[in-house]
């Protein structure tokens, strides 16, 4: 494992020169007061900052909401106009549940097509009576939210949910209170096309990957270094200097697995070892070794080690990358220079070149924004 221990510093189109600012991660370390921005509707709101002179009797509840979501259907996580967006789908159930809009700030932007195990965000929320408009009720328990927000959520695609829910001050802000943040990238290994399951969901890699090397490249990009070779064209960061944590390539067990049916020892049977095949008269005696058949009838019976209908696995590797902030694209940037190690179309000594170039016209082609998930984003609550 390639990795650094510090006080913690947020990524990820296979082509790294597109000038186009999506909604990938480009996040700020730095606090910074809330400042006015516009909405996409033209009117002017506070970027979740602690509002001042709210008139009296106002009793806002500022939530922090986790949430996972396969990022396939959506163009993003930022609200966009004509377009299904995280944001947008998060404030749309939210204002069915409390009946007026609210506005959602996310603590990391994804693009279109990326994952997230738990993207975390701040919301705002007043609680009114509905039978008395002008009565101000206590605020929602953070379990009332979750529910009530996940019955919207489900009556829409079904690919976004809230996982965890709290109450946090007014001025706690999603994206400039993160300590850390973690990205996974999967890459499944294999000649054979990947399964109906995992379509979209990792980088599919025909040639086997030499783990070892793409290990070696990580220690070269862990630690404190200028990332300009791992930032695409449209980063809007102050500063290209960024410190990568952690940076590791592991084998992980291939998804979608059902244990209780296809056992460990079977796995690693179709996952390291060719198809072989075995007669009926191999197993009951070697009499007919030199035939490969058994007649059973005039019927020739041939048993293999893979049960038919039974898919072959590919291998399955992570790489994780873990810090405080990141550059727009760099996990994806950083994977496909990782891959291309793997597969021998870079060498070690490569790497340290991109590295040092400091131009993202030196770096491979970038690793398409399917195969990556945003883990987890840490924060202190003490």
């Amino acid at each position: 494992m390639a990795s650094r221990n510090r006080e913690p510093e947020p990524d990820s189109n296979p082509d790294p020169k597109r000038s186009i600012r999506s909604t990938e991660e480009d996040e700020e370390e730095e606090e910074r007061p809330a400042k006015l921005r516009r909405s996409d509707g033209g009117d002017q709101v506070t970027d979740g900052g602690d509002r001042r002179g709210r008139p009296e009797g106002e009793m806002k509840q500022r939530y922090l909401v986790a949430v996972e979501y396969v990022g396939t259907r959506f163009s993003g996580s930022q609200q966009q106009p004509n377009c299904r967006t995280v944001v947008g789908v998060l404030q749309e159930a939210f204002h069915k549940f409390v009946g007026k809009p609210v506005s959602i700030f996310c603590s990391s932007r994804t693009d279109a097509g990326v994952h997230a195990l738990s993207n975390v965000c701040h919301v705002d929320v007043e609680r009114i009576s509905k039978r008395k408009p002008s009565e101000v009720l206590p605020p929602h328990e953070p379990g009332v939210v979750k529910r009530a927000v996940n019955h919207f959520l489900q009556k829409n695609e079904g690919d976004i949910m809230l996982i965890d829910v709290r109450c946090v001050p007014p001025d706690f802000h999603a994206r400039f209170k993160a300590q850390e943040r973690i990205y996974f990238y999967r890459l499944l290994c294999g000649p054979e096309l990947l399964s109906t399951f995992e379509k979209e969901r990792a980088w599919h890699i025909p040639e086997e990957l030499d783990i070892f090397s793409m290990q070696q490249a990580c220690n070269i990009l862990v630690g404190c270094h200028d990332f300009s070779s791992f930032r695409a064209a449209g980063c809007q960061a102050n500063s290209p200097v960024r410190t990568l944590d952690e940076l590791n390539v592991s084998e992980a067990t291939p998804s979608p697995n059902f244990p209780s049916i296809l056992g460990k020892e079977m796995v690693n049977t179709f996952k390291e070892q060719p198809l072989e095949c075995s007669t009926s008269s191999e197993m009951e005696s070697s009499t007919n070794s030199a035939s490969g058949m058994h007649a059973n009838n005039g019927v020739s019976t041939v048993k293999c080690s893979q049960l038919f209908g039974q898919r072959r696995s590919h291998r399955c590797y992570i790489v994780t990358a873990r810090a405080r902030s990141f550059l727009y694209h760099q996990v994806r940037l950083l994977v496909g220079v990782l891959k291309a190690v793997g597969t021998g179309e870079l060498k070690i000594s490569d790497v340290e070149r991109i590295l040092n170039a400091k131009t993202v016209t030196a770096t491979s082609p970038m690793a398409p924004a399917c195969g990556l998930y945003l883990g987890n984003v840490k924060y202190d609550f003490s």
